[in-house]
């Protein structure tokens, strides 16, 4: 399949990549640029998440695929010297523009990384410290509903409801994982995005999160880095994968696990690069 890629400065550019488009898009990126001072690490990348989406970016290490989901959130602000160029639109409105306020940006577009890292307080003031800050409870009823949702929601609530006020530092690391995954989705976003979060879990911990990100997936459009190509096959309906900061090919999940359309794409499924 064609697609064409384009921006509103850019010449009209054709690549075989896939379907970039998603039916029902939550966010769009097209044309995106990023850079590390004077070194490039994404290369005219774009792709649409869709509602409700679940999709997996896959490659080898170092391929840009951490960096292209930071631009969704704007992370990549926080590095010195990174430039990112192109245009990330979300509900339709560029996310990069000027006029952008990146707190209400992050509250609407939350992050799970890879090792979990909740606050130095208790599992309850980690779960409502979002809320807190964002104004989202006037009372403390209404700041006990979240919280108890939002531990609910990530699987977390039957195991710690009987110690709120211990430390979130004292759990499992798949227990502090889920607690993130609370603390991100007290805010009530609408997108989530996962930076390798099972990376540093056990199988069973593993299990748990990947259960969850499918319960997650009914309500939350989701985009996970992953570095287990099993991973992506068994939680995202679709698969893009990166290679040296290029996007070379995107598709349903079981296609590209299956019938691959890029030789490069077909090596590293393969095991033959990666």
């Amino acid at each position: 399949m064609v697609i064409m890629n384009y921006s509103n400065n850019m010449k009209l550019e054709t690549k075989t990549i896939g379907n970039i488009f998603a039916d029902n898009p939550k966010i769009t990126s097209r044309n995106v640029n990023v850079f590390y001072h004077d070194k490039q690490a994404i290369n005219n990348v774009s792709l649409d998440v869709g509602s409700k989406e679940i999709i997996s970016l896959i490659g080898p290490s170092g391929c840009g695929k951490s960096t292209f989901l930071r631009c969704f959130n704007r992370m990549n602000d926080t590095i010195d010297g990174c430039k990112v160029e192109g245009n990330i639109v979300l509900d339709d409105q560029d996310i990069y523009h000027p006029s952008v306020d990146v707190v209400p940006l992050r509250a609407k577009i939350g992050m799970v990384f890879q090792k979990p890292n909740p606050f130095p307080k208790s599992i309850y003031d980690n779960v409502a410290y979002g809320p807190k800050i964002h104004g989202l409870a006037s009372t403390k009823d209404e700041l006990d509903s979240i919280v108890e949702l939002s531990l609910k929601n990530a699987g977390l609530w039957n195991e710690v409801k009987d110690r709120l006020q211990s430390p979130g530092t004292g759990l499992s690391g798949g227990q502090q994982q889920r607690l993130c995954i609370a603390r991100a989705i007290a805010v009530s976003p609408e997108i989530i995005l996962m930076d390798e979060p099972c990376s540093a879990l056990d199988p069973i911990a593993t299990a748990k999160i990947e259960e969850l990100i499918h319960q997650l997936g009914k309500n939350y459009s989701i985009v996970i880095v992953t570095h287990s190509m099993q991973q992506a096959a068994r939680v995202s309906q679709r698969t893009a994968y990166f290679h040296l900061g290029e996007l070379i090919e995107v598709g349903l999940t079981k296609q590209i696990f299956t019938t691959p359309q890029d030789k490069q794409t077909e090596a590293y499924i393969s095991g033959r690069i990666g």
